[in-house]
């Protein structure tokens, strides 16, 4: 009995995380790996990153069965431009480098930015801040499965609909990518890809019940969401990667 708790737990918990996070996610556009790799990384880390990438990867294909029509294609395509040699890199830093570092650098980073786009009107959305957004993205996705706030702050003053979206699709390209390229460098096992199935039912009830939160932050609430989540976002990273020291 013991033995079997200990292995029950640590999947009823990061189940819990998946699930808070799929309600975030569908209401703001992201934070599923905000609210899952922390919990995962300390219950199951030898199943880190790729458990939480197999989530990134099925959540977006809900999202776009909903809201297809809202994806913002030009931006899509320098967010993705970006992101395929910042995943590459990712990999490199869960590889060779210190992933304590990169997270509390990049964590410090979102946070200035959260600040001065509070602060500011929004941040210009063109193609060299959106590819510049999918290229730190596919950096800190790869390496740590939180990807999401540098594209959510590109995107942060356009509709909900295209937030959320236009995200999911580029979360969907990068979870894949990023899945690919943790195999060619061996750091996927196959008990993470087991750990990540089995959080997946989690995931589909967290978004089932986040239509609500959807419809409210529609109402004009996103932008200061979207803030916040990413805020807590880097604050998150920062204490994730501190307590690994």
């Amino acid at each position: 009995m013991p033995d079997m708790w200990s292995e029950l737990f640590p999947l009823l918990a990061g189940g819990v995380a998946v699930f808070v996070g799929a309600v975030v996610q569908g209401g703001v556009g992201f934070g599923l790996g905000l609210m899952a790799s922390p919990l995962i990384a300390i219950t199951n880390p030898d199943a880190m990153p790729g458990a939480v990438q197999v989530v990134n990867a099925t959540l977006p294909l809900f999202t776009l069965a909903v809201e297809w029509r809202g994806v913002d294609w030009k931006g899509l395509g320098f967010a993705v431009l970006g992101r395929l040699p910042g995943s590459v890199i990712g990999a490199v830093v869960v590889v060779y480098v210190s992933t304590r570092a990169l997270g509390v650098l990049v964590g410090v980073m979102v946070v200035i930015a959260v600040v001065l786009t509070a602060r500011a009107p929004a941040v210009p959305r063109n193609g060299k801040t959106i590819a510049s957004a999918g290229f730190l993205s596919g950096i800190t996705g790869t390496a740590t499965g939180i990807g999401g706030p540098p594209m959510a702050l590109v995107y942060q003053s356009a509709r909900g609909t295209q937030v959320r979206a236009t995200l999911a699709f580029f979360f969907l390209f990068g979870a894949l990518q990023s899945l690919g390229i943790l195999a060619v460098v061996g750091k996927l096992p196959a008990r993470a890809l087991g750990i990540g199935a089995a959080l997946i039912p989690f995931m589909i009830l967290g978004f089932a019940v986040s239509g609500p939160l959807r419809r409210r932050l529609d109402g004009g609430r996103l932008r200061v969401a979207v803030l916040t989540v990413a805020a807590v976002s880097a604050c998150t990273l920062i204490g994730q990667s501190l307590a690994r020291w």
